[in-house]
């Protein structure tokens, strides 16, 4: 089994992402982390222009208390969350969720998408 496949996950809805590991590791995600974080093509493009002018003018921010309203798998390679705030769009892949670990990536927090 690819070390990036995971063999347990557990979605707490207010609290966040639980991710086992195929190789023995542990993964937590805050649900307020994922959402911005979230892969999909508009917060990509905004994480790349804060990278780029820290003055960007964001949008307004996702209410404070944002939780999971919902979770499904898309077939054998990611998984797709529904945020309370509406926010559907974003897929996101076992190796992306790998690369934006809080506790072990480069990335997290960095614009990465």
């Amino acid at each position: 089994m690819d070390a990036d496949q995971p063999k347990h996950l557990d979605l707490d809805r207010r609290r966040g992402l639980t991710v086992q590991w195929s190789d023995g590791t542990e993964s937590f995600y805050p649900i307020e982390y994922l959402r911005r974080m979230s892969p999909s093509a508009d917060m990509r493009s905004l994480r790349e222009q804060m990278a780029k002018n820290p003055l960007t003018v964001l949008p307004a921010a996702p209410a404070s208390g944002v939780i999971a309203e919902s979770a499904e798998l898309v077939g054998n390679y990611a998984i797709k969350i529904v945020f309370s705030d509406g926010h559907a769009s974003g897929i996101y892949s076992w190796n992306y969720l790998r690369r934006i670990d809080p506790e072990r990536s480069e990335d997290a927090g960095h614009g990465a998408g």
